[in-house]
């Protein structure tokens, strides 16, 4: 494979394929390059006092400090992107690919993109509120800050775990576990790195898994909180009221469109999405969509 065909597969993968795994992770990768590559020029300058990450997260990362985010609100999605160093975003990515193809395996992209950014928003209300709550915080809140994926990571494997508790995944010299074993054994992690250098962190891991747990639970009892991310198809329906087709006798019903149809049909697509539809449906909607 040429160097261009190896770049256009990516772009295809990351941007046109409608896979979000494949997204996010090409995304994570290009922010964590751009910085990397930037702090290379930052430190041949003369900048050797303060690394270009430190720099980057002053803007970029989420604050503690609830002083500090009406100016840095934009920060609750930013945070999910940038990452300390290159075992940080490795493990994430490769816990991602995981996590998310199984994920997709029985839920929607749609559904994957809810979780995974809304798991981050949690995970940055789960550090802001510990460190503004807490007394052993006190010190540092106005410093503080948090960056990466883990949250958001956190919040699709402990969804999986959630729908599938029972799902096996094979691990190296340990064999064939069961996922909901995994996933807890990296929450007890997380709740004894509470009392680390990291518990930042560790309290925005823990509000991922809040939020990937609640998601599926509410989906498992109907309620699909990702259904805010659909605009449902807006689709205008003339009715022919002409009294007779001319020359027939009967009624002109061939182009005409039921409006209780479409409605029917337009539900069905929000609750089953629109490859469940029978032909006769998407014929239906297709009429409808042409009158």
């Amino acid at each position: 494979m040429t160097k261009n065909n190896l770049l256009e597969d990516l772009k295809y993968k990351v941007f046109k394929s409608g896979d979000p795994v494949f997204f996010y992770i090409g995304m994570n990768t290009l922010v964590f390059v751009a910085v990397a590559l930037f702090g290379v020029t930052y430190f041949l300058a003369g900048n050797t006092s303060m690394r270009f990450i430190d720099y980057v997260r002053e803007y970029f990362a989420f604050p503690a400090a609830i002083p500090k985010l009406p100016i840095r609100f934009y920060t609750v999605l930013t945070y999910q992107f940038l990452h300390e160093d290159i075992l940080h975003i490795l493990f994430n990515m490769l816990w991602l690919f995981w996590m998310g193809r199984i994920f997709l395996e029985f839920l929607k992209p749609r559904q994957f993109h809810f979780v995974y950014l809304l798991g981050g928003v949690m995970g940055a209300v789960f550090f802001a509120l510990a460190y503004n709550i807490f007394p052993a915080f006190s010190g540092s809140v106005y410093a503080a800050t948090v960056i990466g994926s883990s949250a958001s990571v956190m919040a699709i494997a402990v969804a999986c775990a959630t729908l599938l508790p029972d799902y096996t995944i094979s691990l190296m010299l340990i064999g064939s576990v069961k996922l909901r074993y995994v996933v807890l054994v990296y929450i007890i992690i997380d709740l004894v790195g509470i009392a680390s250098t990291n518990a930042g962190g560790s309290f925005a891991h823990l509000g991922g898994a809040f939020f990937g747990f609640i998601y599926i639970k509410l989906l498992q009892n109907g309620n699909d909180w990702s259904n805010w991310f659909k605009k449902k198809p807006k689709l205008k329906v003339v009715r022919n009221d002409s009294p007779k087709a001319a020359g027939t006798g009967r009624k002109n019903t061939t182009n005409t469109v039921n409006q209780r149809e479409v409605d029917a049909i337009l539900d069905k697509i929000s609750k089953a999405g629109y490859d469940k539809l029978s032909k006769e449906e998407k014929e239906t909607l297709f009429k409808a969509s042409k009158n």
